[in-house]
This record gives structure tokens, sequence and C-alpha cells, in this order.
């Protein structure tokens, strides 16, 4: 254990120790696995074709499960405490950014409370600044801004006179604030029912905004011309939804501190509100969310020009008020500082159910990957919820000076931005002085189409372009260039978000993010040649796992046709239940399922965890996983373009009802459903068929091999075979 004044780091030497006697084990009986199928390959004594695909799969398997090592190899946990930390005058500012694109599949209430509960974070509001990003460009949400604004009025004083931890009003009204309102006087009963109250008017207002010209009567004169434009561009051009696809850049002070708080109390300040919505045409790459961070990088730069930025998905809300002051444990340490890129929480959501027969809450990586790969010097950027160093993203280690040179070439031609990026990281370009219009103007600039061509931006500076998946991707260049990061996963979740509650959502976002990693992994920038030349080992094996792990379909795929179709004519392909050789496939087999339960079990889950999580990694790897990978194949040979899947986090009440009782919904995934629906029913006629000949011919020993993996199949697959089933409905 090795103690710091601000955090503590501890190895967790008996999971440690456990994994690594595991991993001689394991790989001793791989290695006599690997033996037994070349020796009878090579002799020619098995049919060639068949053993040749198995054994193929079989290599697929030891290698990611060679790559997933370095996870367990130094696995840690890290502890803070704020309370050491110095005033509030010595703080270093920090941006918010948040981004959002389209208000049907995001719902705008849903934005607005991740921006309330921004605004409400305990840190002294005149060091703070909370932008978003509408790239949408809807008026619905540049409306919703300006309501937030004026909630946020009555809103934050609340919070911070009671110390309400819960500071996302939708979760506050919710059960998860009970906790917030034990044992409070007179006084605070009465005030939270006129908040509550007020709430109540500014999420009908939210949610009516654009919708009806009947239901919103006064729209403001702000908001008015701008909701014009948008229905025009409804009624003329066909479109459906609110999201303006051509459109100039647009970037709203809504909130300037300097101008409203002159003498406020640090009870009723709040931070600078910057509504951005940067331009648009239809022939210009907007490069998606990556993007959209560049744009608010540059805007942020001119208007607060903070040394740190906190980045949110827009339905990732700040559940624990203190998650700056805790990222600041490290950000704030001397011995740390230098080379510290960005501070990482774990993404946790609210509406994952007792069963989470989706393993929505991703047990695997938040509690037992990103640990392991912590200890290694630093996990993954998961994409929200960090709090990074912004310089970071300019340079290398100790390399502050080396892009300034040139830094028109760099950065853009922007002189107030190339000046805000000289400025000392204490220092506030904007001071204590009121936007003016001139920086405005800049802004706008700043947020063109046309400001990054003939520039670094997207290649060495900022947010990488080369894939979608722009956090990850560019915490991978950052580990190459030198820098660490820290995982911390306290015991309150920092940010809370909404999980996917039915199959096709769940596909969609893992087929995106499988296809983009398998595309790095067979690129220039691969972690077995890029990364291992520019970080250790250990955590480039790591970036490995997860830009090739999606090549279990190919194995999976293999392993679930060929072996069965062997067993429905009688051909072996493992050894006689006799054959001491048969005790090598049982050892790996139970191996491997013990120590994903030791690591269940071990990490606080139990074992309907475990068997979820089983199930549902076959399920994904042979539907989602696979398609990534087809994707992923047509965007290398140029069919296909590469394009941003949006996530949808609206709510259907249906599929929340199906999935709270445990039910699997495939309800508009039938394309990604088919590869599996082929291997359920090839298993079922083999394993009918097989196991009948198995009894006539009488050589159970010869084929329990595979009549045992048919039937783990057919259990693991009992939803597929149960939506199978034609069912009477109303």
């Amino acid at each position: 254990m090795a103690t710091f004044s601000l955090h503590t780091c501890t190895v967790k030497q008996s999971r440690m120790v456990t994994n690594r006697l595991h991993m001689f084990f394991h790989l001793t009986a791989i290695l006599a696995l690997l033996y037994y199928r070349f020796s009878h390959l090579f002799h020619g004594d098995v049919p060639v074709f068949a053993w040749g695909l198995i054994t193929i799969s079989e290599l697929i398997f030891t290698f990611l499960w060679l790559l997933t090592q370095p996870f367990r190899w130094r696995p840690v946990v890290w502890s803070v405490d704020p309370e050491k930390l110095p005033s509030h005058e010595d703080f270093p500012a920090i941006d918010v950014l948040i981004c959002t694109a389209d208000p049907q599949k995001e719902p705008v209430i849903e934005v607005m409370n991740t921006v309330l509960s921004a605004m409400a974070l305990d840190y002294p509001p005149e060091k703070m600044a909370v932008y978003l990003s509408d790239d949408g460009g809807a008026a619905v949400t540049l409306y919703a801004m300006k309501e937030t604004c004026s909630f946020a009025r009555v809103w934050l004083p609340f919070c911070r006179k009671y110390g309400i931890k819960t500071r996302s009003p939708e979760a506050y009204f919710s059960s998860f604030g009970d906790d917030d309102r034990l044992l409070r006087s007179d006084d605070f009963n009465r005030e939270e029912e006129k908040i509550k109250s007020t709430y109540q008017i500014f999420k009908r207002s939210v949610e009516n905004c654009g919708l009806d010209d009947s239901v919103v009567h006064d729209r403001p004169p702000y908001i008015e011309s701008t909701y014009q434009i948008f229905k025009r561009s409804v009624e003329n051009c066909g479109f459906d939804d609110s999201v303006v696809h051509d459109r100039p850049p647009y970037i709203e002070v809504i909130h300037d501190t300097n101008k409203h708080e002159v003498n406020e109390d640090s009870h009723t300040k709040m931070p600078l509100l910057v509504y951005v919505s940067r331009e648009k045409r239809p022939f210009h790459s907007h490069r998606f969310k990556a993007g959209a961070l560049n744009a608010l990088l540059r805007v942020s730069g001119i208007m607060s020009n903070a040394p740190y930025i906190l980045v949110l998905d827009c339905d990732m809300y700040c559940n624990d008020p203190t998650s700056a002051r805790q990222a600041m444990c490290f950000h704030l340490d001397p011995k740390m500082s230098p080379l510290l890129s960005y501070v990482q929480y774990p993404q946790i959501f609210y509406n994952v159910s007792k069963n989470d027969i989706y393993d929505g809450q991703s047990r695997s990586a938040y509690k037992t990957k990103y640990q392991g790969m912590d200890g290694l010097g630093g996990t993954v950027c998961a994409g929200t919820g960090y709090y990074m160093k912004k310089k970071t993203l300019y340079c290398s280690p100790n390399h502050e000076d080396a892009f300034l040179c040139e830094s028109q070439k760099y950065f853009g031609s922007s002189n107030k931005f190339i000046d805000s990026i000289k400025v000392s990281n204490e220092q506030d370009i904007r001071g204590s002085g009121i936007i003016s219009d001139e920086v405005l103007e800049e802004a706008r600039t700043l947020a063109t189409c046309t400001f990054e061509e003939n520039t670094k931006w997207g290649k060495e500076i900022g947010y990488s372009y080369q894939c979608l998946l722009e956090s990850t991707f560019t915490g991978y260049l950052l580990h190459c260039k030198g820098w660490r990061s820290v995982y911390l996963y306290p015991k309150r979740p920092c940010f809370l978000g909404c999980t996917t509650i039915d199959m096709k959502d769940a596909a969609v976002q893992l087929m995106k993010w499988s296809s983009e990693l398998i595309l790095v992994g067979f690129s220039r920038f691969s972690p077995l040649t890029y990364g291992i030349s520019r970080m250790p080992i250990l955590k480039s094996l790591c970036y490995a796992y997860f830009t090739y792990s999606h090549l279990f379909s190919v194995a999976c795929l293999l392993y679930g046709t060929i072996p069965q179709l062997c067993f429905l004519i009688g051909i072996p392909m493992y050894p006689k239940v006799s054959n001491p050789w048969f005790a090598v496939f049982g050892t790996v087999y139970v191996s491997s399922l013990f120590q994903h339960l030791y690591e269940v079990l071990s990490s606080g889950g139990s074992i309907r965890t475990w068997w979820n999580e089983q199930r549902m990694w076959m399920i994904r790897t042979v539907t989602a996983c696979l398609f990534g990978c087809l994707d992923a194949l047509l965007k290398r040979i140029g069919i296909v373009k590469s394009r941003f899947r949006l996530t949808n986090k609206a709510i259907d009440q249906g599929k929340l009802e199906k999935y709270e009782k445990g039910k699997f919904d495939f309800q508009g995934a039938k394309m990604f459903m088919i590869p599996l629906t082929f291997l359920v029913i090839l298993n079922m006629v083999c394993f009918i068929v097989g196991s009948k000949r198995m009894i006539t011919e009488g050589n159970s020993e010869d084929m329990f091999g595979q009549f045992f993996l048919s039937s783990f199949i057919l259990v693991l697959s009992y939803p597929i075979v149960e939506g199978l089933i034609p069912k009477k409905s109303k």
C-alpha cells in the first residue's frame, strides 16, 4: 500500500496471487490441448478440414485468453481524501463539456437534468463553466437551456443550503432522493414542495416546447425566431424531427457569471452557461462527436479557458457533487500530476434491473478489467465521466511548447485561441470581464466547418478523428504519448446514466463499438505494433484485447457449428471420456468457468450475475460482434462508409416492463438474431439426431464431448428457444 497526502492506492493482493497461480495452471492445460490438436492433425488420423477449423477456433480462444491476462496481473483500488485539499481559492477552473445530437433519441428533459447536475457540482461556481454542444441544432434544446438557467436560480441554492447529494432534480424527486430527505425540518419540507412544484412547471415547459403551437402560447422572443426557422425546415423539407442538418454556427451565453452576479453570495452564484451549435453543412464532414468536442475545446478556450475539462454524455448526470474534488486529489498531487492526463469514473446505470438479463451493468469491464489495467499505469477513457487536463490533448509530457513554434499550422488561424493555449494553466484568459460580442464572434468562427482545414485538429491536436470511438481511441493515443490515467471507483456513484433495455439498442451499440475497434486493431495504430513500441507491453496487450476481442465471434461461430455437424453424422472431435486427454479438455473448460465465477463473486456479484454474463456473452458474440466484424470488413474494402449510430435514450414503457420482468425483447432486432437463431436451430437438430445416433450405435464415450457442448449451448440459448415458440397473444 502506497500512501500520499490526498489519495491511497491499494493493490488487491489476494486477487493478484490467485490470478497469477491460475494463469500458470490454465496456460499449461491450454498448451497440452493445442499439442493434442496439432499432433493428430499432422498425423492425418482425423478429418482434416473439420479438425483444422476447430483448431483455428481454439487458437483464437487462446490468443484472446493471453490478451486478457494483463488485466489480472496487478489489480488496484484507489481511495481519496478531499478534506485535505487546499482552499477554494487555489482550485483550478473546470470546463464541463456535454454533447447531445437528437432531441427525440435523447429526451431534452434528460439532457437538461444532466446540465443542472453539472451546474450544481460542489465546486466554486466562479471557477466552473458548463457548455452544451447541440449537434442537432434543435430549437427545443436552445429553449430548454433558457428554461434550465431560470430553474437553476432556485435549484442550486436549495441544493447548497441543505447539502443535497442527488443534484439531478428528476432523480432527486424519485426514490433515488429518499436519503436526502431523511430527518429534515418543517422548513425544509415546505421549501422542497415549492421547488418540486417549480420543477414540474419547468419540466412541462421543456417537454411541450416546439411540439405544438397550441401548447406554448408565450414563447420568449429569443426562441420564437429560431423556432420559426425550425418549423419551416420541417414543413418544407419533410423532416419529422427537430434536427437541422444545414445551419450556420450559433453560440449564446445563457448565463455569464460576471454579468449577473457581481454582489451575490456563494449560495446563489451560478457557473458560466453556454449553448453551442457548431456549423453543419451537407458537403462538409462534421466528424461526429469528436468534431463536437474539438469545437467545444476551441470555444471554451477563448471564453473560460479552464485547465481541466469534465466530459459527460447527455444522459449521464452527476450523482455525487464532490466528484470534481475527488478528481483534484490526483490532479493536484505534485508527484502524480506531471504525467496525469485524466481521472476516469465508471459508468453506472440507474435503470439496471435486479436480474440484469442484458448485463447492462458491464461488471466485467468496470469491476475487473478497468481495475486491472489501472495497476499498469491507467485505464481506457470511457467517453464520459472523466476529468482531463486540457493540455494533454495538445502535447506530449514535458513538450508543452513544441507545437507553439508553428501554432497556426497546428491550431488554426485564431490568435485568440492560440493565446489561450499560451496562458499558464492557473490563469484565466477571460479574467473578470464580461464575455464581449467580439469574443462571441470569434467563437462562431472557431465553430465553423472550415476552421480545421489545413490544421492538425483530429490528427495530432484534440480528439482524434481516426475512430468513431473518439474518447477511447484518444485515450489510447495519450497513453502512447506517455501520459497516464487513474480509475476511481468510489462507493457512491459519481455519475449515473441510462442503459439499454432491449436487444435491438444493445446490439446496435455493441456493433458500433466492435466495428470501430476491429478497424483499429488492423490499422497502423494496432496496439500490437504501434502501441507496443510506445507503452509498457502489458498495457498494450490490454488495449489489444479491446481491439481484437470481437474475434470471439469467429471462434464461437466455428465452435457452434463444426462439432455439432460432426455429432450429427457421428464423427468424434474430442477424446473418449476414458482417454486421459479428455481430462485436458475438461480442465480447460472448468478452469475458465471457475475463473469467471471467482471474478464475479469477488467483485460483489452473484451466481445469477455469473449466469447472465455467460448467456449474454454468447448471445452478443454471435450477433452484434459478428455483425461488427462484417461491418469492419465492408468499411475496410470500401463498400460502406463509417456512420454514427446514435443510441436511443428514450424509454419505451412497454419495453421497460418486459425488461423488469426478466423477459428478453427481440423486437426490431431480427437482423441481429439471424445467426443466433440459425445456431440454435442447428444445435437442436444436431442434438436430437446425434443423440439418437449415439444411443443406437452405443458410442457415447466417443461423442460425449459434442453431446455436452451442444446441450450446454441449448441451455444458454433458452431465451431464444422460448422466443421461437409461437404464443397466443391478445
